[in-house]
């Protein structure tokens, strides 16, 4: 199991049809938002693999397609806010935005927000453990957890939910982007049984050997 994971920006690489030569063999794509649904579109065409995506804060609720047409979510992509999914033997779940920094901005949250919308998504996980024997494997956000690659400004502190969640649930990867940094650990943080990993702009994470490029 390959999976490509994408945020923040896009990649000219990426967005060629040159991208299969390196990515054709992905199993699935996940966005951790800020990014247009043009660039989703032509990843989940041009690969023809699942995607599922959360959106970030700078992400809008709709976007004008360029025939005028306005769009509420990337033709061919699945919105993974609040949701576990089990696709391809992985169970996957997300939740959209950052830090609430400024009045305006669609998925922008408080602390106490996320704390609700995290309580929610745990309700959706309980069951995963009675069907597949555990409750989460990937966890898809845009913010990174609190003190766990975020930053000291107040728009880039992380949520202390995500944090919460990763301890009672325990996921193998929790995947996020919205720190736009190349510096870091390449493999990512451990946090307990949880490797957080910065995605931007983009990861390619093989699953059984955990590897992570």
């Amino acid at each position: 199991m390959k999976i490509l994971a994408v945020s923040d920006q896009v990649v000219d690489s990426l967005y060629t049809t040159q991208v299969m030569n390196r990515f054709g063999d992905v199993d699935m794509i996940l966005g951790c938002g800020d990014l247009p649904y043009y660039y989703l579109e032509f990843l989940v065409t041009v690969i023809n693999r699942p995607l599922y995506y959360v959106h970030g804060n700078h992400d809008r609720s709709y976007e004008i397609a360029a025939d005028g047409v306005r769009r509420i979510t990337p033709a061919g992509c699945d919105p993974l806010d609040e949701r576990a999914v089990a696709l391809e033997g992985l169970i996957i779940a997300g939740l959209d935005g950052s830090i609430r920094y400024s009045r305006e901005g669609e998925y922008q949250f408080t602390q106490a927000q996320m704390n609700r919308k995290a309580f929610r998504l745990a309700l959706r996980l309980m069951p995963m453990r009675l069907r597949h024997g555990r409750w989460l494997d990937i966890l898809v956000t845009h913010s990174p957890p609190f003190g766990v690659g975020d930053g000291p400004d107040p728009a880039h502190i992380g949520f202390r939910a995500l944090n919460a969640l990763m301890r009672w649930f325990k996921p193998r990867y929790l995947l996020h982007g919205h720190q736009h940094t190349y510096l870091g650990p390449k493999s990512g943080t451990r946090v307990a049984s949880t490797t957080v990993l910065n995605v931007f702009p983009y990861r390619l994470i093989d699953w059984e050997q955990g590897d992570v490029r």
